[in-house]
């Protein structure tokens, strides 16, 4: 599943797709939706903005559309009037007189005023997300001690939406390694400069993602940000030297070094 700094990445190129010009075709696949096609032909896009991993888009009279791409979904941008070749099916086309953006495969997809938007489930749900610019290392550190998560173990809790939006397997893995922290490690368990450090993390690891071009994955050995574990089984630690294991955690692939994570 794609993470914070890709879903931001996405939101970036659809925006400098979109944003200003009037929509000269709307089209939903969803029967639900089919009624808002009208009442949007000429809006405009006025902002695209993300979630943790849902994206809102922002219309000039007042509507907006919520997609989450869970394990599937797939925003595509393409000349106007073109359609590239593919096996997946096609949700949602807003096209402009130069571009149109698709999105395939999405099952989660709504309209939503300013009024359901407030009241949206799980947008209520989710927590700060971790690449808003206003969101510090010590409003993360506040919320690591919070009664409601300070007990939880980094394995699961890192994975918790409601707790940073944004983070996911990869970024788990690697804010870990960043922090020198095992996963079944508590918040409450800390000493100072090991809460600081993972505050710290929890911000520059993704935030180094995303401007990175949201993805790790594409990873060079002149590049200034690579994967340390995520991936790295049999390899040795670039910090200590020891041999990076791999296991399973909260149903997700796991990767540690036990040397310098302790």
């Amino acid at each position: 599943m794609p993470e914070g700094p890709e879903i931001r990445r996405a939101a970036d190129q659809l925006a400098a797709a979109m944003t200003g010009k009037p929509l000269t075709d709307v089209w939903f696949a969803f029967p639900q939706l089919k009624t808002y096609e009208p009442a949007l032909l000429g809006a405009t896009v006025t902002a695209i903005e993300t979630r943790g991993k849902a994206l809102l888009t922002h219309f000039s009279n007042g509507l907006t559309l919520y997609s989450h791409n869970q394990l599937y979904g797939v925003w595509r941008v393409v000349p106007t009037g073109t359609q590239p070749q593919t096996a997946r099916q096609l949700r949602v086309r807003l096209a402009n007189a130069d571009q149109t953006i698709l999105l395939y495969s999405a099952s989660d997809i709504e309209l939503l005023n300013a009024e359901t938007l407030a009241a949206h489930p799980f947008l209520q749900r989710v927590g700060p997300d971790v690449l808003d610019a206003s969101l510090t290392v010590d409003a993360v550190q506040e919320r690591l001690l919070s009664p409601r998560f300070r007990r939880r173990q980094f394995s699961g809790l890192l994975l918790d939406q409601a707790f940073l939006a944004g983070l996911g397997n990869y970024l788990r893995v690697e804010i870990l390694w960043h922090a020198q922290l095992l996963a079944q490690h508590r918040a409450q368990d800390l000493n100072a400069l090991q809460l600081r450090a993972l505050s710290e993390a929890l911000l520059a690891v993704p935030r180094h993602s995303y401007q990175m071009r949201g993805s790790m994955k594409k990873y060079h050995e002149e590049a200034a940000f690579r994967f340390e574990v995520f991936h790295r089984q049999g390899k040795k630690c670039r910090r200590c030297g020891t041999v990076i294991e791999k296991g399973v955690l909260s149903s997700r692939p796991f990767y540690w070094c036990p040397g310098c994570q302790n």
